[in-house]
C-alpha cells in the first residue's frame, strides 16, 4: 500500500484491491476484489483511468447509460455509499465491463481510418460513477481476457497506476 493510486492488499485467499477517494466526505478509500477470482479463469483486471472509461462507457448505445450521481435520489446516493464503505465486512466486487472498437463519428470514421472504445458495463456501473464523483481517478475492472489489450489501449490507466497493482511481497 506505498503507493497513493491503487494498491492490492492480501485478504486471506484473495487479493483486495484499495481505490483512494481523494474528494469523498464519508470515508478516504474503497476496497474491491476481483468478481472471477477462481483460478483458470479466463478474466483479468485492468487498472483504468476513470475519465477514459466514462468517456467510453458515455458511447454505448445499447445498454443502460447511468445520469450524473448528483441526479441521483437521495436513497441511491446514500445505498452505494453504505454499499462501498470500506468498514462493511464484505467487499464489493470491481466492475465487470465489456469493450469494443467502432468508427468515430466523421469522415475519418466514415473512411474507417478513425475508431473509438465503446466500454459496456455488465455489473458496477453505480459504483464507477460514484467512485469517479469521489474523486477516484484509477480503479481496477475486469474484463475477459481477450479484450483486455483493448481495454488498455483505450482507457488505460497511467504506468505509474499500473505498477502500484503489484501485490507487496512483504505483506504476505
Amino acid at each position: 500500500m506505498s503507493s497513493p493510486a491503487s494498491s492490492v492488499v492480501p485478504s486471506g485467499a484473495e487479493p483486495v484491491w484499495i481505490v483512494p477517494l481523494p474528494e469523498h466526505g464519508w470515508y478516504d478509500h474503497v476496497r474491491l476484489k476481483r468478481v472471477f477470482g477462481a483460478a483458470g479463469t479466463r478474466h483479468q483486471v485492468v487498472l483504468v483511468d476513470m475519465r477514459k472509461l466514462l468517456v467510453c462507457a458515455d458511447r454505448d448505445n445499447t445498454d443502460y447509460v447511468l445520469k450524473p450521481v448528483n441526479e441521483w435520489h437521495s436513497g441511491k446516493v446514500r445505498g452505494i455509499r453504505e454499499f462501498l464503505d470500506p468498514e462493511n465486512e464484505r467487499i464489493p466486487e470491481m466492475p465487470y465491463v465489456t469493450v469494443t472498437k467502432r468508427r468515430a463519428p466523421g469522415l475519418f470514421g466514415w473512411l474507417g481510418l478513425d475508431h473509438e472504445g465503446v466500454v459496456a458495463f455488465r455489473n458496477g456501473q453505480h459504483r464507477t460513477r460514484y467512485l469517479a464523483e469521489a474523486g477516484a481517478r484509477w480503479m481496477p475492472v475486469e474484463v475477459h481476457e481477450r479484450e483486455a489489450v483493448l481495454l488498455r489501449e483505450v482507457c488505460g490507466a497511467p504506468d505509474d497506476a499500473r505498477t502500484a497493482l503489484r501485490p507487496d511481497p512483504g505483506a504476505n
